[in-house]
């Protein structure tokens, strides 16, 4: 990138510029000039000297805090910038060295530092005071800078900030910030309160400065296109930690099949656009060159323009540019097609005839984009026929997982979606005049036990690549909102001024550095965890702009790259993932509100695939797509795979010791299950894109986690009637201390309860609700009507046996609370209208009574239990009807198996626990059985139904 001016340069003011100076800029620039010689120690000022420059600081730093004339006064010198600069330069590299022991070279880009904890902990304790005393002064200059921003016309003062490349101490001041708190956070604090008080103070204070620092580069890149480019290619691509020497591929880490960017094919180009969009305002070229016309001779060869230095263009007047910056009328913009030449030898003439920012960067977005973009249609790849093999293989790989010495190759985890039209792609490519790709395919899968050297870098483990990457780990929810309102106004579409030249969108292109990147995948994957470590809700304003973050990423047809670049091997949902999940979840809440027109397929004569794609019903429906091929392809075999391990060690058939994941994992595979049935229901919850669940078949992956759910984790009863309690010890049940002779020591205490239960009990809580929530709304009579059910869903629900399910979960259980009451109105919608599922329901009665001997009911009971096979669901299933007193044609709940020691027992005493509510449920499905006509009376009892209005 370019080179930056020599101390000397800076330092050559011509005599009369001063002339015409404010009181406020002459003194300013004065204590400028003498905190830079302080922290260059050439000489230090003494303790009067430097209260007087801190004080004028301090006077300055409430003007321009207060007066606007003040700011536009002082934004509007060249020489104020300079020194501001040369203060601030002078100032980090003396807090580098009293903090980390390394005194960096001014107007030099500073690496991040390795360096052990102790030793910073020590020297940040022993020069604790000049510490403490740099770095407020270094947040007080970095709060100007800030202000000076904030003017009638911005532009001006952000070009003048950008020709002396103040931007280049922002960027040192936050890597020194991360360097010296990443160090403090992670390292063991001091045994002596003094040093830990201290070093808790320089902690805070390096806060400050970030967030100062952070709210300075907003201001800078506000509006301003170059600057967001500028801004963008130093903290994602020239970052301090980014591999300056690349391989023989030359190539980012890539994303599954996708071949990233090569490095220094995207640096050149960059830096080729931003030296041909250098143009300054007129009013900063004015007094640019009215700073180089004060300078003498022999400093003016020292401005003269240079081929390879963006900041000559900046300085010097145009007649000594010697490569033009692009300035075409509006009228001649209209004439500008972008062309690639490949044969071109000249890098900068190539990237100039091809106009937009990197042609590097469109043929990896045309890669990485919504997979098989040129089939437009929204058929499901994978059919639910392939659901069961790949629990089985799930299921394998799961107890395979730790036993293996070596990775074993895996069968394909799911079917693959027909592949991309070849001349599609060539017509695609050649738009921008792009060579044609070789034709990829798109797996959803990868290899999720696959060895990687870290599979932690989704919970901000392990080395991380980014200028601004530790930040999120560093900063608390109210100091890091300048970071997210940096990254959105540097991709959202509505935070841009348009198309350029080349009808290019720079927001879109932005957008896709962002993930094409190392270091830009790392900052969002860190931004997206901090809402999870935060717990920030929908309200909060980090969730608010992550969101507008997440839609510019849809706006690029980026999800399904993104979710697949925040995957962790060791997870089924990494934590990003679900953050991830439940913002896209937000997104489709507020996509079709107020309700519209929806129509996702494109238009059969549209062959432009960025036309296309601009359709925001298009990337919805591709995007659902997308993300149910995920679940049922990987995230319902995964978590089933799981139930039915759990259900192997309740049946002693595997030794708990046996079970191949702990709580840990459980509690994120829950969570992200959690978050993907919230996605499910919000999706059936909006009508246009109900449809689509209904045509996948959406009922199977639902029934199955009902039916892993009933093998895997026992139901709870009651509390305060859990079995399985210890009995109650004297040394529990009583606080009175028992005498004890001297002979006879005390009793030792009682053991601690488990913190947690063994994770093959894991309980998967309220799962159960959210899968009956999801098929009721499935269920629900088209808008408008009040019946009856959706046929289509009632004859899933059939087909796969979801009946039984469906009363299995009638049973109280504290782990799905309320799930009867969903169970009633999933039970409603799906006999109303449907006489096949109240024959099923009678004959499952019938033939209950007419073959099975009914067992003695419980004292005082009037219902009993039976053993029932019912066709097309292996084993035999216990249903609780009434006496041969009560009404012909009851059904009851079904139990389940009762295992373990005691069944008859337990059994009576959880007959007798649920006896009400059982009778209660039997008298509302009463009203829904047939009449002699064969149809259905939908009249439901005033029972309560649910705890939540949503479901009716």
């Amino acid at each position: 990138m370019a080179s930056s001016p020599s101390l000397s340069t800076l330092n050559s003011d011509g005599a009369r510029m001063w002339e015409n100076d404010s009181i406020e800029e002459r003194i300013f620039c004065a204590a400028l000039i003498c905190l830079e010689g302080h922290y260059n120690q050439s000489p230090v000022l003494g303790s009067q000297s430097l209260g007087k420059a801190t004080g004028i600081v301090s006077k300055t730093l409430e003007k321009t805090h207060t007066f606007k004339d003040v700011r536009e006064v002082l934004s509007r010198n060249l020489r104020v910038w300079i020194w501001l600069r040369r203060a601030v330069s002078a100032a980090i590299c003396d807090l580098n060295e009293k903090s980390l022991g390394v005194r960096s070279e001014p107007f030099v880009q500073t690496k991040f530092f390795d360096i052990t904890t102790p030793e910073v902990t020590a020297l940040i304790i022993k020069n604790y005071v000049p510490l403490k005393e740099a770095l407020q002064m270094l947040n007080k200059l970095m709060h100007i800078a800030r202000n000076l921003l904030v003017t009638t016309d911005p532009e001006v003062p952000q070009d003048l900030s950008a020709a002396i490349y103040f931007d280049h101490e922002v960027y040192e001041a936050i890597c020194l910030c991360v360097n010296v708190t990443s160090k403090g956070i992670d390292g063991e604090m001091p045994e002596d309160e003094s040093s830990r008080a201290k070093l808790n103070e320089i902690t805070e204070l390096c806060k400050k400065v970030l967030v100062t620092s952070l709210q300075q580069a907003h201001n800078w890149i506000a509006k301003n296109d170059r600057n967001k480019m500028l801004f963008w290619y130093k903290v994602l691509i020239e970052s301090p930690d980014a591999d300056s020497n690349p391989g023989p591929e030359d190539r980012h880490e890539s994303v599954l099949d996708y071949p990233a960017p090569r490095n220094m094919q995207l640096r050149d180009e960059i830096s080729n656009w931003l030296k041909r969009s250098c143009r300054m305002s007129d009013t900063a070229a004015a007094i640019c060159k009215e700073y180089y016309d004060s300078q003498t001779p022999e400093t003016k060869d020292q401005w003269l323009s240079r081929e390879e230095n963006l900041l000559s263009w900046n300085y010097t007047p145009p007649e000594t540019w010697t490569w033009q910056p692009d300035t075409e009328s509006r009228d001649e913009a209209s004439k500008l097609v972008s062309a690639w030449y490949p044969d071109e030898t000249d890098k900068f003439k190539q990237d100039k005839a091809y106009g937009r920012v990197s042609h590097e960067l469109d043929k990896w977005w045309f890669g990485a984009r919504i997979p098989n973009s040129n089939d437009w249609s929204l058929t499901m790849y994978s059919s639910v026929d392939s659901v069961p093999q790949r629990i089985k293989e799930c299921e394998a790989n799961l107890m395979q997982r730790y036993a293996a010495a070596e990775p074993q190759e895996e069968p394909s985890d799911a079917a693959e979606p027909p592949l991309e039209h070849e001349h599609d792609v060539e017509h695609s490519v050649e738009l921008h005049g792009q060579a044609p790709q070789a034709t990829q395919n798109f797996v959803p899968e990868y290899d999720e036990y696959e060895e990687e050297a870290d599979d932690d870098d989704s919970y901000g483990e392990g080395p991380m690549t980014g200028l601004l990457t530790e930040v999120p780990n560093i900063l608390d929810p109210k100091q890091i909102e300048a970071l997210h309102m940096i990254v959105k106004s540097c991709i959202l579409e509505s935070a841009g001024s348009g198309p350029t030249r080349y009808r290019e969108n720079l927001q879109h292109c932005r957008c896709r550095i962002l993930l094409a990147t190392d270091c830009g995948r790392n900052l969002f994957r860190e931004m997206l965890v901090f809402i999870a470590v935060w717990e920030k809700d929908e309200q909060s304003l980090i969730f608010q702009i992550s969101s507008q973050i997440v839609q510019a990423i849809h706006e690029n047809a980026l999800i399904p790259y993104a979710w697949m670049a925040l995957r962790s091997p060791k997870d089924i949902i990494s934590p990003a993932q679900t953050i991830l999940l439940r913002l896209i979840t937000y997104l489709f809440r507020t996509a079709l509100y107020p309700p519209k027109d929806y129509n996702p397929y494109a238009d059969p004569k549209t062959s432009d695939v960025e036309k296309v794609l601009a359709n925001e019903d298009v990337r919805l429906g591709k995007m659902l797509n997308y993300l149910y091929g995920l679940f049922r392809s990987r995230i319902v075999p995964e978590c089933v795979a799981l139930m039915k391990i759990q259900g192997e060690v309740r049946k002693n058939r595997l030794d708990p010791a046996d079970f191949p994941v702990d709580n840990w994992d459980l509690e994120r595979a829950k969570d992200g299950l959690v978050q993907y049935l919230d996605f499910l229901y919000t999706v059936a919850d909006i009508v246009p894109l109900r449809q689509h669940l209904i045509d996948y078949e959406a009922v199977y992956e639902l029934l199955q986690l009902l039916e892993g759910l009933d093998i895997g984790v026992e139901k709870a009863p009651f509390p305060g009637t859990r079995r399985n309690e210890p009995p109650a010890t004297p040394s529990t049940t009583t606080s009175t201390p028992q005498p004890s002779s001297s002979n006879n020591p005390p009793p030792p205490p009682p053991p601690p309860p488990p913190i947690s239960e063994p994770p093959h009990e894991f309980p998967w809580a309220g799962i159960k609700g959210q899968v009956l929530s999801i098929l009721a709304a499935l269920l629900q009579p088209p808008p408008g009507q009040s019946s009856p059910g959706n046929p289509t869903v009632q004859m899933q629900i059939l087909r796969y046996n979801g009946i039984v399910l469906l009363l299995n979960c009638c049973l109280y259980d504290d782990n799905n609370r309320f799930c009867r009451e969903r169970t009633q109105l999933c039970l409603k919608w799906l006999m109303d209208g449907c006489p096949d599922a109240s024959d099923f329901l009678q004959n499952l009665v019938s033939t209950n009574q007419q073959h099975q001997p009914a067992t003695r009911p419980a004292p005082g009971s009037t219902s009993i239990t039976q053993s029932v096979r019912i066709d097309g669901v292996p084993g035999e299933v216990r249903v609780q009807v009434r006496s041969s007193s009560a009404p012909a044609g009851e059904v009851g709940e079904v139990l389940g198996e009762e295992t373990g020691s005691g069944g008859d027992a337990s059994l009576r005493n959880r007959l007798e626990e649920n006896k009400s509510r059982s009778e209660d449920l039997v008298n509302d499905l009463l009203a829904l059985t047939v009449d002699e006509a064969g149809r259905l009376n939908a009249t439901q009892s005033d029972g309560d139904e649910t705890e939540d209005d949503d479901f009716m």
